[in-house]
């Protein structure tokens, strides 16, 4: 009676355990939502979006709770077997004829067999819940990365839209001037060239937008086709931790991390149960067989009696070739989940140091379109208007500069756009936001 309270009992704190995860969002809520999304979402929109109704996550969260109900399959004891035994020419005992018997069994492993069984399966149920956190760190993952690159699309047509008014404006300067025999006919050419490859930029920026909807659209379930409005801006901050630091943190929250250790802990309980597996199973049994009246003379005083009786058994562990392999096997396994730990620690140093470069060289590019080379270059193109008009400069310089500028305004909206993805993806190793400190500090 314990053990089943105390069973009943753990099963009830894992099974509690899912529902933190299986909040959902109200429909009123969720056609708001909807909404925001036709009308132009905010990245917290698109997050909470999709991890309502994400189906990968559904997929983890009922793949948790199988597992979480395993564990009352594993610890309870076997089912109870039942035989009856008809004969159709009846045994003649002493007693009298046999016509039938019944046998009950009930097979009992060794004790605390079965609760090293439960400790497996509970290291499983551990395993399941960081697989659910897992699928829900990359489900947020993804839809960040879907969003910066789908804001770099939006921003790219918004400067192409721009630059393709400069440039018919440019078109036509330089035919006019060209007629005025103050432009070679080779800037005409290049100008009317610059117009034609924005035309491009123009057709692939709105192909590659739809894709990245489509895309956008997978993650939060919707229909590939259905509206996503123009993107509402997400500020970029500072990280505001080391590296040395990022790798501690990666060590502590990392679910593939936290994942191998208890994979240890597993192999370490399986070893445990490898070892009750060893010894002896025990049985126990009820008899009860049907005796008629005897056709003799003289019956003896207890004729006609049914028969009972109790049964005992075990088994025997006797091949210890068979009990010493799976003492082996059981080790092999817990060496083998220790070296994966390390595996998975010197593969996640070693991703957090690549994506550590690309985002700081992200910031730095973004440092420097942003604050030296597009002002540079928007002065430089005013410059070379205003020398073209007073006919101190060519009209090429003035075409070449445009160009520049251009060219600026996506490799900003680019490395914006990396940042933002890099950021996320740098989190994704940490399982916590690299711009924000436990003490608050945060760098607007």
């Amino acid at each position: 009676m314990v053990r089943m309270a105390l069973t009943a009992l753990a099963a009830a704190i894992l099974s509690i355990q899912p529902g933190h995860y299986a909040r959902g969002v109200e429909p009123a809520q969720m056609e708001a939502l909807e909404r925001r999304i036709a009308a132009g979402p905010s990245l917290a929109d698109l997050v909470r979006y999709a991890y309502s109704v994400n189906p990968g996550i559904e997929a983890a969260r009922e793949a948790w709770r199988a597992t979480v109900e395993r564990y009352r399959i594993t610890t309870a004891y076997p089912d109870p077997q039942l035989m009856m035994t008809y004969y159709p020419e009846p045994i003649e005992t002493r007693l009298g004829p046999q016509d039938w018997n019944l046998n009950l069994t009930q097979a009992l492993p060794f004790p605390g067999r079965l609760s090293k069984a439960g400790d497996v399966v509970e290291a499983d149920a551990r395993i399941a819940r960081l697989e659910l956190d897992r699928a829900i760190r990359d489900m947020l993952v993804k839809v960040r990365e879907s969003y910066h690159e789908l804001l770099y699309i939006q921003d790219a047509k918004k400067v192409v839209n721009l630059n393709r008014d400069l440039l018919d404006h440019l078109r036509k300067v330089g035919e006019t001037s060209y007629a005025q025999d103050r432009a070679a006919f080779v800037d005409v050419v290049k100008a009317q060239s610059q117009s034609a490859q924005i035309q491009y930029d123009l057709i692939l920026l709105e192909d590659l937008e739809q894709t990245e909807k489509g895309r956008l659209n997978a993650l939060l379930n919707r229909a590939p086709g259905k509206p996503i409005g123009r993107l509402l801006p997400h500020a970029l901050s500072p990280v505001l931790y080391q590296i040395e630091e990022i790798y501690a943190l990666a060590n502590e929250n990392r679910e593939e991390i936290r994942m191998a250790e208890t994979g240890i802990e597993r192999a370490s309980a399986n070893k445990e149960l490898a070892f009750f597996e060893n010894l002896p199973d025990f049985r126990l049994g009820f008899f009860y067989g049907g005796i008629g009246e005897p056709d003799v003379p003289v019956p003896p005083r207890d004729a006609g009696s049914d028969a009972v009786g109790v049964q005992f058994g075990l088994s025997i562990p006797l091949w210890f070739g068979k009990n010493q392999g799976r003492m082996e096997e059981a080790r092999a396994k817990e060496r083998r989940a220790r070296a994966m730990k390390e595996v998975e620690v010197n593969e996640a140093h070693a991703q957090i140091r690549s994506f550590y470069f690309r985002l700081k060289n992200s910031e730095r590019l973004v440092r420097l379109y942003g604050d030296q080379l597009l002002p540079q270059a928007a002065q430089a193109m005013e410059i070379s208007e205003t020398w073209f008009r007073e006919g101190q400069g060519s009209f090429s310089d003035f075409v070449e500069t445009q160009s520049a500028y251009y060219n600026f305004q996506l490799a900003l909206a680019r490395a914006k756009a990396d940042y933002g993805k890099y950021l996320a993806l740098l989190e994704r190793f940490v399982g916590r936001s690299l711009t924000q400190r436990d003490d608050g500090e945060r760098d607007e």
